[in-house]
């Protein structure tokens, strides 16, 4: 694509650039490599003649200027083929903005002034325009608001008394007025990069707009054809007339046909051929006929006489001090849909040169670029207009990319202007009115019919209301009524998307055997009770799907029961709580279970007789209730009363626990400021370590509000811990530290590999020789403090003895959720999550990193070890995310240490790793993100 600062001249900067190889670029290629070889050939003979050298330099310039000439003649060609496509569907625009009877004695002057402010518009492009090729005109997008307001002008103008030549310059004055402004609009738009904003106007709704321009077009071209102005439905009537008839029909043939060229036939020279043809042979009739011109002009053929316009009397049709400034609030609102329109129309156009081309092409600039046209346009006493996209791409298919197109466009367009001829007056009003025909229905099959295989039958009903509505109350109240349908369509669509799906997760943690089959029994056993349910939200939920979302959690969790929640049964003897499970045993029966998925919207079935028999299950409200919010994408206050906080009420009447995970800043600040969740992390805190830390024969304490966690995992985990403590305390057994619910709690290296392998007293013993830290490295860590980078070398992994450890590198995602800022109607309220250590936040920002912890570790979590075994770059970065972190550094050359110097232990560590491999693997039922 050529720069917009090109010079002119093709010969220095290259005007011909085929994309699809036409002949003419064949034969220009010719003479430039004969042009060539002669040169080659002549410096490559022998001999010393300068006569020789002189007389090939002259032959070269001579085939060059005859290159020139040649190539001149294709921009010459082209910008008349792009002249006979425009021109008279500008004539046909003018009689579509003008169609008010007020102006019917001005139309040829009007016509002249709307060719104008093409011309005003070609310049505009021809200068600004990042495209060599670029076609601009008055475009139909937006017609119908230029002629609304200026029938609006004109009816309110003479209910008024006011004389024509006020309501012309007023009309003129105001619409260029706002035509100037709506460029304004653009140039802001497109300079400060806010193109997106167009978007917030409906497809669809701009699918109906366009739909009613082709109609507008097709009314405005049959008005032209029987020179009477047909304003409404009723004024198809005129077609009962037999004469009206005869007339309109060559037009709507006539359009008919070059609407099947445009769409059926590929060559690019049909179209214009066709234009040509179709006034040609009305002349040609008139001769075999032997008629004259001035009879078919009293058969209403052809435009009645009018006196010549010469340019000077373009000024006279304004005169300042006629315009009467205050009708501008009138037709505020029309000008204001109009700047959407427009600009969404434009924004289109640049978007489909784009892809026709194969290139990107800057939709701002661009934008601002229409902008600086119409504000030139305005300036002038012109009209709106945007990029044509026909023609545009039609010059960009002929490979011919040169500004002289545009300069020579404009020349024509000139000497129309200055013309004193009246095209009206001679060419036949059945083609002037055809190429309206032609946009229309062009408009109307793309938009009304085509348009059905690439929209929803939702939009696609907007599309045909909004072309409805215009018709019946207008343009400006039948955008209004299409948008507020697609607002409509749009609650109703993301209030039926909002999913809740219970999902069979645990957590990371991997208990001990008798552990692991108590939570198996008592917490996820499908075929009894799950006492630990955990439920999946995506999508967004507000005030739509409030409601609907609250009944679907309370049918799923049988919160609607009123049986009580059932307390542990079975009675196992107690093993102590580790993060990775000693064996595989119960892996399978595990992994099975967190694999399976069952959407709430699914009945169980069941076989019975070949039959299928829905079978509802008697099920008992959970102990524990976790909501992954995860992919929520947004939650309002409706919903949050509405839903969640009758949530936690009526789980709290039934002695249930709510917790809510992967919260954005925004859905904790919501939460907390309405009552669903503890108003602060240290209520929250105390909470949670009253459930954990029971005393064998006290109750289990009441939990009014939802409890928050980082992640699905440390829910499920201080689940897990909260049922194991209940389960141990109705049975006195002795109970587990939790270390990330009670304080600063220490354990030693080699009591958390034997806790991990499930050790004997030999595996114990031998374990007991890395006391010494000959073969790894204990380390404290301060808050914030990095241990690993992302993409750095994995030459180590490491144990967790005291503390927290991060996954600090989330994906753009994660981080974008969970730093969104959050305002209230008072102003800002904060932007980070409460959920993590204030000095591991206050660290992270210090030291300009992410404050996101997409995944926890806790005291006897192995971390960074399926890197370390893989030997690939580590995938995430890792940080402490409180002081007096202290973790266990087991490098590959205390690795390699160790197995030259103690293979028995050595073994007993590539244990740890696989278990804690296998382990991960089984329990890896959810995304990091």
């Amino acid at each position: 694509m050529a720069s917009r600062n090109s010079d002119l001249d093709p010969l220095l900067q290259g005007g011909v650039r085929s994309r699809s190889a036409p002949v003419y670029g064949s034969a220009l290629k010719n003479e430039q490599d004969e042009e060539s070889q002669t040169k080659k050939f002549k410096m490559l003979s022998t001999g010393d003649n300068r006569d020789s050298t002189a007389s090939v330099d002259s032959a070269a310039q001579t085939k060059g200027k005859a290159a020139g000439a040649s190539r001149f003649i294709y921009y010459i060609i082209y910008a008349l083929v792009n002249v006979i496509i425009s021109a008279p569907g500008l004539y046909g625009y003018a009689a579509v903005i003008f169609n008010h009877p007020v102006y019917n004695e001005h139309m040829n002057a009007l016509s002249k002034l709307v060719i104008f402010s093409s011309l005003i518009h070609q310049l505009g492009f021809l200068l600004f325009s990042t495209l060599d090729f670029a076609i601009g005109t008055v475009q139909d997008a937006g017609l119908i608001f230029l002629s609304a307001m200026a029938n609006k002008i004109a009816d309110t103008m003479l209910e008024d008394g006011r004389s024509t030549d006020e309501i012309l310059t007023t009309t003129i004055v105001l619409l260029s007025a706002g035509t100037a402004l709506l460029g304004i609009c653009l140039i802001i738009v497109g300079r400060f990069g806010l193109a997106d904003a167009v978007s917030y106007l409906p497809m669809p709704v701009v699918g109906g707009y366009l739909a009613y321009i082709g109609y507008f077009c097709c009314q405005a071209g049959v008005a032209l054809c029987i020179s009477t102005p047909l304003i409404t439905v009723s004024d198809w009537a005129y077609l009962f007339d037999p004469h009206n008839l005869l007339l309109a029909i060559p037009g709507l043939g006539a359009g008919l046909i070059l609407t099947l060229a445009s769409r059926k036939i590929s060559n690019d020279a049909a179209l214009p051929l066709i234009m040509v043809a179709i006034p040609a042979s009305f002349y040609v009739l008139l001769w075999i006929t032997g008629e004259s011109l001035e009879s078919a002009r009293e058969a209403g053929w052809v435009g009645q006489v009018a006196p010549p316009v010469p340019v000077s009397d373009l000024f006279k049709l304004i005169d300042l001090e006629l315009v009467h400034w205050s009708l501008a609030t009138e037709i505020l609102p029309t000008w204001c849909g109009m700047v959407f329109v427009v600009s969404f129309a434009s924004c289109l156009d640049v978007a489909a040169i784009s892809i026709d081309m194969g290139e990107a092409l800057d939709t701002n600039h661009e934008l601002a670029t229409v902008g600086i046209c119409n504000l030139m346009s305005g300036l002038t006493m012109g009209f709106t207009g945007s990029y044509i996209f026909s023609q545009t791409i039609f010059t960009y298919r002929t490979g011919v990319h040169s500004r002289w197109i545009g300069a020579l466009i404009m020349v024509v367009f000139f000497y129309i202007v200055v013309s004193e001829v009246n095209v009206l007056q001679i060419a036949p009003l059945f083609f002037l009115g055809s190429t309206l025909i032609f946009i229309g229905y062009d408009l109307l099959f793309e938009w009304l019919w085509e348009i059905r295989h690439q929209v929803f039958i939702t939009e696609y009903g907007i599309v045909i209301l909004t072309f409805l509505a215009i018709q019946v109350v207008g343009i400006d109240g039948g955008i209004v009524v299409g948008v507020l349908v697609a607002v409509v369509d749009h609650v109703v669509l993301t209030a039926t998307s909002t999913t809740i799906t219970k999902v069979h997760k645990r957590s990371r943690a991997i208990w001990s055997p008798e552990e692991n089959k108590i939570l198996h029994n008592h917490a996820y056993n499908i075929n009894n009770c799950q006492n630990i349910v955990t439920l999946e939200l995506t999508g967004t939920i507000f005030f739509g799907s409030a409601l609907q979302s609250l009944n679907r959690i309370v049918d799923e969790t049988y919160l609607n029961q009123d049986t009580p929640a059932p307390g542990p049964a079975a009675d196992v003897m107690h093993s102590p709580r580790t993060p990775h499970a000693p064996a595989l045993s119960g892996m399978t029966r595990r992994t099975t279970q967190q694999q399976d998925r069952v959407s709430i919207s699914s009945p169980r079935r069941s076989q019975k007789g070949g039959s299928m028999v829905i079978a509802q299950p008697a099920g008992r409200p959970p102990k524990y209730l976790v909501l992954d919010l995860l992919y929520v994408t947004h939650l309002d206050a409706s919903a949050t009363r509405g839903c969640f906080l009758q949530l936690v009420k009526i789980a709290a009447k039934q002695g249930i626990v709510v917790c809510a995970s992967g919260v954005t800043p925004r859905i904790e600040w919501m939460f907390r400021t309405h009552g669903v969740a503890y108003p602060s992390t240290e209520e929250s805190a105390a909470v949670k370590a009253r459930l954990c830390s029971r005393n064998p024969g006290k109750s289990k304490p009441k939990v009014e509000n939802a409890l928050l966690f980082v992640s699905v995992q440390d829910a499920l985990e201080f689940c897990e811990n909260a049922l194991l403590h209940e389960y141990k305390a109705q049975r006195h057994m002795p109970m587990p530290i939790i270390p990330n619910l009670v304080g600063p709690v220490q354990q030693s290296f080699t009591s958390v590999l034997g806790k991990i392998l499930g050790a004997s007293e030999d595996e114990k013993q031998a374990l007991s020789r890395l006391e010494d830290e000959r073969y790894h490295e204990e380390r404290v860590l301060k808050s914030g403090e990095i241990l690993f980078q992302l993409n750095e070398h994995s030459d180590a992994f490491y144990v967790v003895l005291q503390g927290c450890v991060a996954n600090n590198s989330g994906t753009d995602r994660a981080v974008g959720r969970l730093k969104q800022k959050v305002f209230s109607g008072a102003g800002r309220v904060g932007s980070k999550s409460n959920l993590l250590d204030p000095v591991f936040l206050a660290e992270q920002e210090k030291a300009g990193t992410s404050d996101v912890a997409a995944s926890l570790w806790y005291v006897g979590s192995v971390v960074g070890f399926l890197d370390f075994l893989l030997n690939r770059p580590r995938l995430f970065r890792l940080v402490a995310t409180g002081d007096n972190t202290m973790v266990a550094k087991v490098s590959q050359s205390n690795m390699n240490l160790m197995k030259a110097e103690d293979p028995e232990l050595h073994a007993l560590v590539t244990r740890v790793l696989l278990n804690a491999a296998a382990s991960d693997l089984a329990n890896s039922t959810y995304n990091d993100e």
